[in-house]
């Protein structure tokens, strides 16, 4: 198999796997399993893409990327995160990916019980994940080891976490409350709100805040949840078609969880044209519902932004930059079809 110029030791670093084992596997040896040479592949290619940051630097640092959240979100993550590495000076450092849709909470306990324990020790762990006491317990047993963990997105509480990086949740769920109450004026019907998984803490946060504020704006207007289908598009089609069958009268949507191609597409062959319809993130698919219309705004923040703060806190947990690391909760952009930042153009 080839490797370009990466090292044995650099590749099963990168894969979580033994030297031994990327031997065999490079070398088209027998006994070794399809998970293994996925692993080895995937590895040679994280390394290619972050090949020229890697030979920067004096000290090098490796860090876990842990997502429980659709490919099309952890997708932009991984982007935003290899598009900061280089400048996550004076270290080099190189990322490795564990990234799943959907999964148990043991799944995740389990990634991260195994960070570390085999190819290089982790010098620091990214974390989306819900808000679960075994997952606190585990984020607790990585800093036992000495092994600093950030959450992103969404919270893990009562845990020795490092430090939060991500939206203010309770404000965003407060500017869709805002928005909706704008737009709807006094016309009739229900708002629906769609979540992935009440267990993630920062969706429940803007469950909350959008609950709370809309109460104060518009007294009476009733809130529906649909939840736990993970924000994928074909979880999301099941739970809006039961819903339509019971409720005809969806004057807006504020998806707070994802979905939205399912979402959108439902409500259209029903028939219901909720207006406004509000998404959270400017990933592959909100950008293109937004340019067609079908989503009216996006909450956004900046994924490149949150993703260089939780590196730069991981170097201050290694004391390569001065300061305490610090959790830092980032206002949300409204963004329409006219001002899509021009990044993401």
């Amino acid at each position: 198999m080839p490797h370009g110029p990466h090292r044995h030791a650099d590749i099963a670093s990168q894969a979580g796997l033994s030297v031994a084992t990327v031997d065999r596997v490079l070398h088209g040896r027998t006994g070794v399993s399809a998970r293994a040479v996925r692993a080895v592949e995937q590895a040679v290619l994280d390394l290619d893409r972050q090949a020229t940051q890697v030979r920067l630097g004096a000290r090098s640092l490796v860090v876990d990327l842990v997502m429980q959240a659709p490919a099309r979100f952890s997708s932009a993550v991984r982007e935003a995160l290899e598009a900061e590495l280089p400048g996550l000076r004076p270290a080099t450092v190189r990322a490795r990916f564990h990234l799943r849709e959907r999964g148990s909470v043991a799944d995740l306990v389990a990634t991260l019980d195994r960070i570390g324990t085999s190819g290089r020790v982790s010098d620091g762990v990214l974390l989306k994940a819900p808000d679960d006491p075994e997952i606190a317990a585990a984020v607790d047993r990585l800093a036992a080891r000495g092994i600093p963990t950030v959450t992103l997105v969404t919270d893990v509480r009562d845990c020795a976490r490092l430090a939060y990086l991500g939206p203010d949740n309770s404000a965003a769920g407060a500017t869709a409350a805002y928005l909706v109450s704008q737009w709807l004026g006094d016309r009739p019907g229900c708002v629906l709100v769609t979540l992935s998984r009440t267990a993630f803490f920062g969706e429940r946060e803007r469950l909350e805040g959008f609950r709370a504020e809309l109460a104060r704006r518009a007294p009476g207007r009733e809130v529906v949840v649909l939840a736990d289908a993970d924000g994928l598009d074909e979880g999301m089609t099941g739970l809006v078609r039961d819903l339509v069958t019971r409720r005809r009268d969806i004057a807006a949507v504020y998806s707070a969880g994802g979905g939205n191609r399912g979402i959108v597409a439902e409500l259209a062959a029903a028939g219901v044209h909720p207006r406004p319809h509000i998404g959270h993130d400017l990933d592959a698919d909100n950008l293109a519902l937004l340019r067609a219309g079908s989503l009216h705004s996006v909450l956004h923040h900046d994924l490149r932004a949150d993703l260089g703060r939780a590196g730069r806190q991981l170097l201050r947990a290694h004391r390569l930059l001065p300061g305490a690391p610090t959790s830092t909760a980032a206002a949300v952009q409204v963004v329409t079809p006219h001002n899509i930042p021009a990044r993401l153009r």
